[in-house]
């Protein structure tokens, strides 16, 4: 089968044989906001020549993406996720039947609703390794998501901004202006000191102008701000998790997750780092337990 992982900004492909192992990935940068609706030729450029049944997750379930589906209320598992799948088919995709993966909301605080696409695929996948038990998971990006996996069943999950108002401070405020570094580059000490911060008095709001004053007194360098102020917004989302269970499992980039590791083990806490590809491992579990054909 091939599993595709279609999110925003990029798209990840995957050739799984029918135990779920990855015979073959590709990667895109096309994602559904850079394929002018395209989908069915994109896809086609890029995986026409794997055979199989195609399964997808993601963004390009969206009302901006190929189809829109509706979420599906939390609690869900994988079989849950695989019910409510839906099957399409496109004649510029001869031959093939394209099953879609519906996302999940919640309405944990105050009512609020709260939404993920793709992210739901990932836990399928982690939850299958994990087994029994509660686990906390957080998949770091530009909306990082907390969930809770209970038993297997994804029960309650927060979205929380923390990558897009890093990359908004920096490049749309005063405090970006002072900084040199490119966003990459890492300082360790400067990010402990962010993180640090984060925990004394004064709200977010304010802590966030302390960024450029540092800078204004000499107390940091314009190449570690950027290290700072990913410690300071990192802290507080962590902070706001609490309290938290003795490990916290990482779904996501190394970059990411590695800058979360050190955050959360700077707060006590111990992280377990899973790699991106669990995307591939969770929609192989819904293709199994909606009876697709794998061959």
């Amino acid at each position: 089968m091939i599993a595709v992982d279609w999110g925003t900004s990029s798209l990840r492909a995957y050739l799984l044989d029918a135990d779920g192992r990855i015979l073959e990935q590709r990667r895109d940068p096309r994602g559904i906001l850079a394929c002018d609706g395209r989908f069915a030729e994109v896809l086609a450029e890029l995986v026409g020549d794997w055979p199989g049944e195609i399964v997808l997750c993601g963004m390009i379930g969206s009302r901006n993406g190929w189809i829109e589906l509706p979420y599906l209320p939390c609690p869900a598992d994988a079989g849950a996720l695989a019910a409510a799948m839906h099957a399409h088919t496109d004649a510029r995709l001869p031959g093939r039947t394209l099953w879609f993966v519906p996302g999940l909301d919640c309405h944990a605080e105050a009512g609020v609703p709260d939404v993920m696409r793709g992210e739901e695929t990932q836990l399928a996948g982690l939850a299958a390794v994990l087994g029994a038990g509660r686990h906390l998971v957080c998949l770091p990006g530009t909306h990082s998501k907390w969930a809770w996996l209970e038993e297997g069943r994804i029960t309650d999950f927060a979205t929380v901004m923390t990558g897009e108002l890093y990359a908004v401070l920096r490049q749309h405020s005063l405090l970006g202006r002072l900084m040199s570094d490119d966003g990459h580059a890492f300082d360790e000490a400067a990010f402990a000191q962010g993180v640090a911060r984060s925990g004394e008095g004064g709200g977010l709001t304010h802590q966030l102008f302390g960024t450029r004053t540092l800078a204004l007194f000499d107390r940091l360098p314009g190449e570690a701000l950027g290290s700072y102020l990913s410690g300071l917004l990192i802290g507080h989302e962590i902070r706001h998790r609490q309290p938290a269970p003795r490990d916290v499992h990482l779904v996501g980039s190394a970059g990411l997750t590695t800058r979360y590791a050190h955050a959360l083990a700077l707060l006590g806490i111990g992280a377990q780092a899973h790699g991106e590809d669990l995307a591939a491992r969770g929609l192989h579990a819904m293709a199994s337990a909606r009876g697709i054909a794998l061959a």
